[in-house]
């Protein structure tokens, strides 16, 4: 490989004169393009032949790392493999040339589909009524919470402005309510990593608006004391909001509307296997048992439309949707059963081969995912961050690190149902092998990576004193 093609910008590879494009020959004449239209400079672009360009971006692709690429443990975000079926679906110009603004008699097709999706998504979590319109999964989480505030509204209830979130929540969930103008109140997590349901007593009374829980939490533990937490939410007049995105191992075993919760919202992007990340794309649809559909967003039947949300003028990220209607039916009513038992089994695999060399911090049954305290063997300072660095030299993306807040050297790591067991053998080798490292030569992990294109940089420097490039476009 050619180095300095590898490594090098595209600007650094040009060279006066060359060109990767032929226009065909003008045909139609000379027009003059007024003057206050015309750029004062010319444009700086680089001057390449078409071999170069298309070798420096193929090359640089190929330092992208996704699921197709290798093993992708990242936990408590379901890095999920996307079937290339769900795209060619996506894909499919009946779909994919439709625009937001036709006439509905000419989308019929696509609001089967659209309908389709929401009936699906009801029988596999429990809920009567489901929205496509929130565009991510933390949009969903605020639509399901103006939901519950115009709930509350509707019954001239104005004193429930409280929503309890346990301290081992995600980020988004306090987040979500306090953009909703909501107060949140924090519930305090047991030794074994859920919620401590006595402290929850103390917090409760006619304020409380929702409690917001991730059932498995963000440790990969189911909440067995769920029944006992929904009946004291509910009694003191709050309502149960369901945080999806931990619902993958759930498939086929629970449905959220089962365990007493009233809304919630699922990350299509993760646990119906649309590729994400960087940014998007997602889908966060948002579900309601029986009596709250009125308050969906662009309900028209809502009684009152003082009380009407809208999130989305139109119908969400449609593709998004489309992949995963396309894998629910690809796995039909039997083998969708198996996600969850297969994300669970897998992690727990992991689990116990691993830890006599990783402190596991709560030790049980875990579901789709658990969260190790760094290396067991403490003395040999190699941190989770050194860890994470060495797995990218043996070709493994790094789980998620230093999450959730609850320990200091956290490791999340999900497996997914996808995995083979060879695939993850090979994870669970590697894994003993950066431990041993560590032992025997810990300034190769605390050096680590050794093996991509990119070396160790300091994390800290690079943010207090950014280096960019100085090669700039003058487009203006």
């Amino acid at each position: 490989m050619n180095n300095k093609l590898y490594g090098s910008l595209i600007f650094e590879l040009s060279h006066p004169g060359r060109r990767a494009y032929s226009l065909p020959r003008n045909e139609f004449g000379d027009y003059s393009v007024p003057a206050d239209e015309q750029r004062k400079h010319d444009a700086e672009l680089p001057e390449c032949d078409e071999m170069t360009v298309v070798r420096h971006y193929t090359n640089h692709s190929e330092n992208n790392f996704g699921v197709d690429n290798g093993f992708y443990p990242l936990g408590s975000c379901t890095m999920k493999y996307n079937p290339c079926i769900n795209e060619e679906i996506a894909m499919h110009p009946a779909f994919a040339n439709l625009h937001p603004l036709q006439p509905a008699d000419s989308v019929k097709g696509a609001e089967k589909a659209y309908d389709l999706l929401q009936q699906y998504l009801s029988e596999l979590t429990g809920m009567s009524k489901f929205t496509l319109n929130p565009c991510a999964g933390a949009h969903g989480e605020l639509t399901g919470l103006m939901i519950i505030r115009s709930y509350f509204e509707s019954k001239r209830d104005t004193k429930r402005i409280k929503v309890i979130v346990p301290d081992s929540a995600h980020g988004t969930n306090p987040a979500s309510a306090a953009v909703c103008g909501l107060e949140i109140v924090e519930v305090k997590s047991k030794e074994d990593g859920r919620v401590d349901v006595e402290h929850l007593k103390t917090l409760l009374g006619d304020d409380i608006a929702a409690m917001m829980m991730t059932n498995p939490n963000t440790l990969g533990l189911f909440e067995y004391d769920i029944p006992e937490i929904t009946k004291l939410v509910h009694d003191c007049g709050g309502l149960m909001y369901y945080d999806g995105a931990n619902l993958n191992p759930m498939l086929g075993a629970c449905r959220p509307g089962d365990m007493g919760f009233d809304v919630m919202h699922v990350n299509l992007h993760k646990t119906f296997s649309t590729p994400h990340g960087g940014g998007g794309p997602g889908s966060g649809p948002v579900g309601v048992r029986a009596g709250l559909e009125e308050f969906l967003p662009m309900n028209n039947s809502t009684t009152d439309k003082d009380f009407a949300i809208s999130v989305n003028p139109y119908h969400g990220n449609f593709a998004v949707e489309l992949r995963a209607l396309t894998y629910i039916l690809t796995l039909g009513k039997q083998h969708i059963k198996m996600v969850g038992p297969l994300a669970t089994l897998n992690a727990n695999y992991i689990k116990e081969c691993l830890k006599d060399d990783y402190e596991l911090p709560i030790e049980g049954l875990c579901k789709h995912e658990f969260v190790f305290n760094g290396l067991k063997d403490k003395s040999t300072g190699v941190t989770t961050m050194d860890v994470a660095k060495r797995l990218l030299d043996y070709g493994y993306h790094a789980p998620t690190i230093y999450f959730p807040l609850l320990f200091h050297e956290a490791m999340m790591i999900e497996p997914t149902e996808n995995e083979s067991k060879e695939t993850i053998d090979g994870f669970i080798n590697v894994m003993h092998k950066i431990a041993e490292e560590a032992k025997n030569s810990p300034d190769v992990v605390k050096g680590a990576p050794h093996n991509t294109p990119i070396k160790r940089v300091d994390d800290v420097l690079a943010a207090k004193e950014p280096h960019v490039s100085n090669c700039t476009l003058n487009c203006l």
